[in-house]
């Protein structure tokens, strides 16, 4: 058991990120049972969609309201205690769900309510929380580690949660909050045992430190880069995903479970990539990754416009969630190297808000040219957008190639 504990997390990460990587995966675990359970629940109390609908916009919105001071926050304060506080919010909200449904007064009001409050206090959890593996872990091992936390999100968060949320919920409505709240405690109590290196931030007003966020982004070349590429790729994936029930549905012909395993076939390529992530950044720079991946995307929009074949389909969605997460892993890495201690919480935040803000603007192109031109125009756009970006940012991302010889192999 030991040695497979070695396998899987290499003691040269230190006990402190052993004890991160545990918190974060429970954690993971309890987000994944709640993106199941959190409409579900709403749907059992009410039929009327628009109540159904701001379920996912109480999910997706905290990002962006609340993204920007979070990473003030984390700059400011103390950052274990930061993760400690918004996790024991979570464990609070959930258990006046847990007590509100065992007495069966939850409202549709109340459901809505607490979903958000969870989901705002995951916004700080999770800001702060990507600021302490670099505070951790060696630089040389950071793509090691990312590689670890990304496999956690990817087995627990996308691929393990979502069914165990579904069951628990079909076993009774309380059931996947009790869940979710052990997993929570568990967390805390494996983040307790953290000791961080003392830091002692500098205070300023929050606007003034929110500009300091964004001015030292655009001043650092890497970082400026994967941003800015993080921005305008969120725009095209987020235009052809944002209808991509319809593609399945429609274009492929698959019912319910058949969308459903799209995303299950994207979080096994992730997992496959996540896992060869060392061996791979060992023989290849960063820099070209990153191209690679900016290509394999581009081709995907292409391949998914003109397929209409469901086994090809499933095919191309599982290279693309390897590359999917190859990359993502690559940027954190990125950010983690350049951006220094005390800038790490805004910088972070930068990079979601661009994330985000990528995504609803690329839901509302696709919306649109889905409505007016049918179903697979969204992916043409996403095509021929990604295409013309590759080509404009193709020199720029060599920037992004620095400390490549750290890369440690997984």
């Amino acid at each position: 058991m030991n040695r497979l504990v070695n396998r899987a997390v290499p003691p040269r990460l230190g006990t402190p990120f052993r004890w991160l990587l545990g918190s974060s995966w429970l954690t993971n675990l309890g987000d994944g049972v709640a993106a199941a359970a959190g409409p579900l629940l709403v749907a059992a109390l009410t039929d009327e969609p628009f109540l159904v609908s701001m379920a996912a916009l109480l999910r997706w919105a905290p990002p962006m309201v609340f993204g920007l001071y979070a990473g003030v926050l984390s700059d400011r304060l103390d950052r274990r205690r930061i993760v400690l506080v918004a996790n024991a919010t979570r464990l609070l909200v959930l258990l006046a769900l847990v007590a509100a449904l065992a007495t069966g007064r939850l409202t549709v009001a109340g459901a809505l309510i607490g979903l958000g409050l969870l989901a705002t206090a995951e916004v700080f959890a999770d800001n702060t929380t990507a600021t302490l593996t670099p505070m951790l872990v060696p630089r040389a091992d950071l793509g090691v580690a990312n590689a670890r936390v990304q496999t956690g999100f990817l087995t627990l968060n996308q691929l393990a949660g979502p069914p165990i949320g579904a069951a628990l919920f079909a076993a009774g409505y309380v059931w996947p909050f009790v869940a979710e709240a052990v997993l929570v405690l568990a967390a805390l109590l494996l983040l307790a045992r953290l000791t961080l290196p003392v830091t002692t931030p500098e205070k300023a007003a929050v606007l003034r430190d929110i500009r300091a966020g964004f001015a030292w982004t655009i001043r650092h070349a890497a970082v400026r880069t994967l941003v800015l590429t993080i921005l305008i790729f969120n725009v095209t994936f987020g235009a052809a995903w944002s209808v991509l029930v319809l593609y399945a549905t429609e274009r492929l012909g698959l019912g319910a479970f058949g969308f459903g395993l799209l995303t299950t076939v994207s979080a096994v390529g992730g997992l496959l990539g996540t896992g060869m992530y060392g061996w791979i950044t060992a023989r290849v720079s960063l820099g070209n990754v990153m191209r690679a991946g900016l290509i394999i995307e581009t081709l995907t929009h292409l391949a998914l416009a003109v397929t209409t074949w469901a086994p090809a389909a499933l095919a191309i969605f599982f290279v693309f969630g390897a590359h999917a997460f190859i990359w993502g892993t690559t940027s954190i890495t990125v950010r983690q190297r350049a951006v220094p201690a005390a800038l790490q919480g805004r910088v972070t935040s930068v990079n979601t808000i661009c994330v985000f803000g990528g995504m609803v603007v690329g839901s509302a192109i696709g919306g649109t040219l889905a409505t007016r031109f049918g179903v697979t125009a969204p992916f043409w756009f996403a095509f021929v957008g990604s295409a013309v970006f590759v080509v404009l940012l193709w020199r720029s991302l060599t920037s992004i190639a620095h400390a490549d010889n750290d890369v440690a192999m997984i």
